[in-house]
């Protein structure tokens, strides 16, 4: 359960949808980062049981209650702009709030894979681009159970190999930024769901590998890549702690690792915002 907010900051009267900092709130939210890739923490003056609807460029934004208020968990795509964003709450009333996004230099990674795995043959293509309709429908999975806590412990222990949000160069081309975090562990190790939730979709992906793709409730989805092996099925609820599958470099991966990835309205953002201190 999110904590309550500590007595001083009730205190104080925040005005009226006033942005906060994830210090000033409860000690279960993630850090704030208001950067392609991070989060922006927003405190909403509503204390009613309904769930308030805050609308992050169409997707709607994970949502938790912090004592008696309601917190806004915004997710930045890693494409946003640098600048003014702004996010609707449409309930209760219409409201609109800006805030800035700040710059982030992201490191470069320069990888070898083999050939066909950066310029794909007609019929890759057409694989990916089925996939990724597939991957699109897990993300745009809603439940309206809150996720048990925003603090969460690594899926497999061992060394982060490579950062997220940095610039993919695979054989000298570049890709897409790595929109997750890599932790290098030896093939077979146990990965675990850091926080309950539910599968959705499990299966074996072009650039991903064995995949697990996990609900956690109001839009949180994790997701598991590059497995040597896959302990769960669709529709399944976990509890925490649970094994879903074991470390390996299957799919696009030069290595044993794990790719874990957090997804929340609809962005991709930096697991280690979330890691449990």
């Amino acid at each position: 359960m999110i904590r309550g907010l500590t007595a001083a900051l009730l205190a104080a009267g925040w005005t009226f949808l006033c942005p906060a900092s994830a210090s000033a709130l409860g000690a279960d939210l993630p850090q704030e980062n208001p950067v392609p890739g991070g989060v922006k923490i927003i405190r909403l003056d509503a204390t009613g049981p309904a769930i308030p609807y805050v609308d992050a460029d169409g997707y709607r934004a994970l949502v938790v209650q912090d004592g008696s208020n309601w917190v806004a968990v915004v997710g930045i795509p890693l494409s946003a702009p640098l600048g003014i964003r702004k996010v609707i709450v449409r309930q209760p009333g219409r409201q609109e709030i800006e805030f800035t996004v700040r710059d982030k230099h992201y490191v470069s990674q320069y990888l070898k894979v083999a050939p066909g795995q950066v310029n794909l043959s007609a019929a890759d293509l057409a694989r990916v681009n089925q996939e990724k309709i597939r991957i699109d429908h897990a993300l745009s999975r809603w439940s309206d159970s809150a996720p048990e806590s925003l603090h969460l412990p690594q899926p497999v222990p061992g060394p982060r190999s490579s950062s997220f949000g940095s610039r993919r160069i695979f054989n000298g081309e570049s890709r897409n930024p790595h929109s997750g975090m890599d932790i290098a562990a030896p093939s077979g190790t146990p990965v675990q769901i850091p926080i309950a939730g539910t599968v959705i979709d499990t299966g074996e992906f072009f650039f991903n590998g064995n995949t697990v793709f996990v609900d956690h409730g109001r839009g949180l989805i994790s997701m598991y890549c590059h497995l040597s092996a896959i302990d769960v099925v669709p529709g399944q609820h976990l509890a925490a702690g649970t094994r879903i599958g074991a470390v390996g470099m299957t799919g696009r991966a030069t290595g044993p690792h794990l790719h874990w990835g957090l997804n929340i309205n609809r962005a991709w953002v930096d697991p280690e915002l979330f890691l449990a201190p």
